[in-house]
């Protein structure tokens, strides 16, 4: 006689799991949802899947993920158009969900099915999930989570040139300034990656948008917060002088005005920036192709440039030899071009 009664319960396949995220996620919908119990009760069902997601895809402490499971679950949530879901519904998810979310949205994307990412040439033809993304940071509860995620899509070239050129792009010049330190942050993490992870990308970019961009650009360098500024001239510094961008960076020194926000930022209060001011500063004065309008004004300014230039000094560090003898050249540099000035009138 058998005294089993409780048969163990049979574990679901990739293509239930989807079936079972699917019906949850689209019970949220506030069309359907018109009691408080019921609304509780499909985010508890959302809860449930996802944790039953995230183990099939990452696995737990008792069991390591099976990888054909991996590739059918993926496979199915494109078939299903699960993802536009997954994004849509990330305002009305709960805290746990969206933790969960996250933690799958990277082995989705990563997972190739056959040769093809299939989450992401799912994403390639409907990049109106990544405006979704970005717009989200101007909701403070789930901006972090949508940050995660953007700079997940970033990783892979296509969705990343889709957001540089894309309208929302823009808005970043707002979101990397919103006054909720946590969020603003996060934007400019993503700022960043969009600028440095995929350097002929960005030198395209620039090239084609060079004037609305720098535009823009110049708002940041001058701003009234103090993270946005010290940020925004670190990342400058990154993407015009550590990488191959020499015709936007050649482009961009033979331009007054940008020698004028550096002038400026040279006499910041703070230090780090006066530091970081003086490194692109620098290259301005050291072309040897100077146009005429950048040696009249270095040699216009040269007393005060000179002044500010003796005081400024990293402090201790290895790096203080090096910066001395920086210094020093673009120092003789501008005692020459004042003096050609003054000879040439």
């Amino acid at each position: 006689m058998s005294f089993s009664f409780f048969k163990p319960s049979r574990p679901r396949t990739p293509q239930e799991v989807v079936k079972s995220i699917k019906e949850s996620l689209m019970a949220l919908d506030t069309k359907t949802v018109v009691e408080v119990r019921a609304l509780e009760k499909a985010m508890e069902e959302v809860e449930k899947n996802f944790i039953t997601m995230r183990c099939m895809l990452i696995g737990d402490a008792e069991v390591e993920p099976i990888a054909e499971q991996v590739s059918q679950l993926t496979q199915e949530i494109c078939n299903e158009c699960v993802i536009d879901l997954l994004i849509h519904k990330l305002p009305v998810l709960g805290w746990e969900a969206r933790k969960d979310l996250v933690n799958c949205w990277s082995i989705l994307l990563k997972q190739k099915v056959g040769s093809t990412y299939c989450c992401v040439n799912y994403i390639e033809n409907h990049f109106e999930l990544l405006d979704f993304l970005v717009v989200c940071y101007d909701n403070k509860e789930i901006a972090v989570n949508c940050g995660n995620m953007l700079r997940e899509c970033i990783k892979f070239p296509t969705l990343a040139k889709y957001i540089l050129e894309a309208a929302s792009f823009e808005l970043f010049f707002k979101f990397v300034e919103l006054p909720i330190f946590d969020v603003a942050s996060d934007a400019f993490s993503t700022f960043k990656d969009l600028l440095t992870k995929h350097e002929n990308i960005v030198s395209d970019f620039l090239s084609a948008h060079y004037d609305e961009f720098f535009d823009r650009y110049e708002k940041l360098l001058t701003s009234s917060n103090y993270v946005t500024r010290r940020q925004s001239l670190k990342l400058l510094s990154e993407f015009l002088l550590e990488s191959p961008n020499s015709q936007i960076m050649k482009r961009y020194i033979l331009e007054v005005r940008n020698l004028k926000v550096m002038m400026t930022l040279l006499k910041d209060s703070s230090k780090n920036i006066q530091l970081s001011a003086f490194h692109i500063f620098k290259v301005f004065v050291a072309n040897p192709n100077k146009p005429r309008e950048i040696k009249v004004i270095v040699a216009k300014n040269h007393e005060k440039l000179l002044e500010l230039l003796h005081n400024l000094s990293p402090g201790k560090g290895a790096e203080d030899e090096q910066f001395e003898e920086e210094k020093e050249l673009i120092i003789k540099e501008i005692e020459r071009v004042s003096r050609l000035q003054q000879l040439t009138g």
